[in-house]
């Protein structure tokens, strides 16, 4: 069963443009800028990135000069043990810290592009006055 829509006679619709002089929304210029700037875009990329590869390359770098481990070695018995065991772990919380960095980083970046777009839109209005 099917129910029937009252439409009043004093609403307008979007297909009441195209009606009268055959294309749509022909009054309205569109705008075709894109929703987000290009330089938003390669800065999230780059940050991206460095979230990704940030901490895996500073893990493996670490790991591999400052704590002189490896990922999968273990001597059992040796007087190395507690320092091959613990510097993964040491390697792993440096990997931490730095991804804890670009994130700060970005955060950073992203305020002070907001805040230079709100300064922006000041001197814009200022300009119109």
């Amino acid at each position: 069963m099917t129910s029937r829509r009252i439409v009043s006679n004093n609403e307008h619709f979007p297909d009441e443009d195209a009606k009268k002089d055959g294309t749509p929304g022909a009054s309205v210029k569109s705008d075709i800028a894109p929703a987000v700037p290009a330089t938003v875009i390669f800065k999230l990329l780059g940050f991206t990135a460095a979230m990704f590869g940030g901490p895996i390359g500073v893990y493996f770098l670490t790991l591999n000069t400052i704590y002189h481990g490896s990922s999968n070695s273990l001597v059992v018995g040796d007087a190395m043990t507690d320092l091959v065991l613990g510097s993964s772990t040491w390697a792993g919380a440096t990997a931490a810290i730095t991804a804890n960095l670009v994130l700060i980083a970005y955060v950073i970046v992203a305020m002070k592009e907001d805040q230079s777009d709100k300064i922006a839109a000041e001197e814009k209005a200022k300009k119109r006055k």
